[in-house]
This record gives C-alpha cells, sequence and structure tokens, in this order.
C-alpha cells in the first residue's frame, strides 16, 4: 500500500541504471518455510550467482490467500527476462515436486482472514478483492502471479527511505533464510527464541537508552493490541501466565545481548546475531544520516500530512517499528507473537526480580 509521501519521478527513475523491481506472489497453503528452504533461497544465489540481481527481499502475507511476496530487483532492465525465466522456472519446479496439500482459506483460516481483511479495508471491502458473498477471494493454491511493486513510502520515509529499506530488507532476508535453513524454526520456542533475541539487537542498536528502550517496547506491544482489540488476535490474560516460566532465561539472554550491543563487543554474540548486530549499526547510521538530511518523510498511518522528520530519536523509534515487524514477518512469527514478545522483554528489562 503506498501513502502520499513523494514518490519518485519518470526523470528519476530513467536515470537508475537499475532495473525495475520484479514482485512474484506465490501462493502456498502451507507452512512457508519448504518453499524458502528449497525454493527462494537456491534462487536468490542462483541469480546472485550470474551477477543478475541488484536487489531482493521476501515478505508473508495473506490478501487473497497465504502467499509468499518475492521482490527481485534485475541489475539493470537488459537483465529482467533472464531473471523472470530463472524465477518462473524455480517456482513451478517446487509447486510441482512440493504442492501445498491445504486447501485454501477454509475453517480457521477463513475467519482469520475476515478479521484481517476487516482490519486491512475499515472503510470499505474494495469489490475487486471480494466475491458474491463479500468475502475475500482466493487466488488458486500453488499458483504464482506477477503483481505491481508498491514501495510504502510513507512508512519508510520517503524516496531516500525506501533505499535504506530496501537495502535493509535484503539483508533480514538473508538473516531469516539462513536461520531457517540452520534451526529448528518450526519449533515454536525455537521460533520465539529467534525472533525475541533478533528484536533485542535491533532495538538495543537503535535506542540505547534502558528506560527508551522499555517505554517503546511498551508502545510496540499497545499498538499491536489496540489495532487487534476486539479480535480473537491479540490475548492478554495467558502472558502473566506464562511469564513465570521464561523470565528468568529470557532476562538474561537479554540483558548480555544489551550488554555486548552497548559495549560494542558484537563478535562475542551467537553466530546468528553476530552480523545481525554489525547490519543493525549500519542501518542506524544510515537512519540517523537521512535525519539530518531533512529527506525523512512520514506519513502518519491514519492519514494526514507528510511530515518531515530531523529529531534523530524520533527518527530512529519512527521506523524501528516497522523494521522489527518485518523481520517478524519473515520469520512467520504472528501479530500475536510480536504482541506477546514485545510484553515480555519490556517486563525483564524492567523486573529487578530477574538476575542480569
Amino acid at each position: 500500500m503506498t501513502t502520499s509521501a513523494a514518490v519518485p519521478t519518470a526523470v528519476e527513475r530513467a536515470t537508475d541504471p537499475r532495473g525495475q523491481w520484479l514482485a512474484l506472489h506465490v501462493f502456498y497453503a502451507a507452512n512457508p518455510q519448504p518453499l524458502l528452504v528449497e525454493c527462494v533461497a537456491p534462487l536468490i544465489r542462483e541469480l546472485t550467482e550470474h551477477n543478475l540481481l541488484a536487489g531482493h527481499f521476501f515478505i508473508n502475507y495473506w490478501l487473497e490467500g497465504p502467499h509468499v511476496r518475492l521482490r527481485l530487483r534485475p541489475r539493470t532492465p537488459a537483465d529482467e527476462p533472464a531473471v523472470r525465466q530463472r524465477a518462473e522456472a524455480a517456482v513451478s519446479r517446487f509447486l510441482t515436486t512440493r504442492p501445498a496439500l491445504y486447501a485454501m482459506g477454509t475453517g480457521y483460516l477463513r475467519e482469520l482472514y475476515d478479521i484481517l481483511f476487516a482490519l486491512e479495508f475499515p472503510d470499505g471491502r474494495p469489490a475487486q478483492l471480494i466475491d458474491a458473498n463479500g468475502q475475500m477471494l482466493l487466488q488458486p493454491n500453488n499458483s504464482y502471479s506477477y503483481r505491481p511493486y508498491e514501495p510504502e513510502y510513507g512508512k519508510y520515509g520517503g524516496p531516500a527511505g525506501i533505499e535504506i529499506a530496501e537495502w535493509h530488507f535484503q539483508h533480514s532476508s538473508d538473516t531469516v533464510l539462513r536461520a531457517i535453513s540452520s534451526m529448528n524454526l518450526h519449533l515454536r520456542p525455537v521460533l520465539l527464541g529467534t525472533a525475541a533475541q533478533l528484536m533485542t539487537v535491533l532495538a538495543g542498536t537503535f535506542l540505547p537508552d534502558r528506560e527508551e528502550l522499555i517505554a517503546f517496547l511498551d508502545r510496540y506491544h499497545h499498538f499491536w493490541h489496540h489495532a487487534f482489540a476486539g479480535t480473537s488476535l491479540i490475548g492478554v490474560d495467558e502472558y502473566t501466565r506464562m511469564y513465570d516460566s521464561v523470565a528468568g532465561e529470557l532476562g538474561r539472554r537479554a540483558r548480555q545481548i544489551l550488554t555486548l550491543v552497548a559495549r560494542g563487543e558484537t563478535e562475542r554474540l551467537p553466530g546468528f546475531l553476530r552480523g545481525w548486530a554489525e547490519h543493525a549499526v549500519k542501518l542506524r547510521e544510515k537512519v540517523l544520516a537521512l535525519a539530518r538530511s531533512g529527506d525523512l518523510v512520514i506519513s502518519a498511518w491514519s492519514g494526514g500530512d507528510d511530515r518531515v522528520i530531523t529529531d534523530p530519536g524520533e527518527a530512529l523509534a519512527s521506523l524501528l517499528s516497522p523494521y522489527l515487524h518485518m523481520t517478524n514477518n519473515r520469520l512467520h512469527a504472528t501479530i500475536r507473537d510480536e504482541a506477546y514478545l514485545s510484553y515480555l522483554l519490556a517486563r525483564v528489562l524492567r523486573d529487578p526480580a530477574v538476575p542480569a
């Protein structure tokens, strides 16, 4: 979804030597991990080895049915046919050899999609996306199609902010692909533990002051809770019951991570966090430079005028939220998971009874 922040002009697009982004949506009614590990990751390696890419990333999404949105940017316009051919061959091969066997949008999933659909379009459901019964249209399972790539300029800070976001998304995607390939992320405790540690590294790098970090995590939790209040997607009662069982280990791990990040001793972090922490430092520097330049333009999610943000703290907090959310999305962590993890992290960091 685009917003009102300025988009690149035709002249700016014409002078960019890179090809235009391709947005390939792969509809797959199953856990996306096999699709990512067996298709997307090898495809990206192949395209990179043949020097065909200027950028890549993916997200998971639900609109029109569960699917992976794979974004590929050809190195030059002349490379686009080769990128398309290799991508289509890889996706077709995977969908033929390992198709998703679940029905698209039945039972609980249909209810979930109806909730998300209503929240996504509070002013009414677009006619082109609904069937005769007013429910969301679903694409055929095990299919793919190209769609327009629509960068969210308003959320990520305008054209200059989108350049940073796309650079970050590539690193985030690569980090998640490596984690899925090497860790048991199909086990929920492993998934949640991985997500919590990645969140701690990025948020701790952006907001080194402990009180500011805790306040941010509180806001992050309350945002998701408020946005989905009245639905079955967010629960609170069970948070307190589960806290005691995880507080000790999570608190120790989170505080150890924050200490190493604050000291600049990222080489002492576990392997999958080390590169992420080094990237987080570079990302923070890019965001601060963007704010100093006066080119960070944010649009409110609820509408209204664009705002130029130059205050460093506001710039970091504004972009940290969507950066965290999209990495969790790539991990296939749910909105409920995000609300839960931000609650846990804020609580263990303020809890004096949790040992360091």
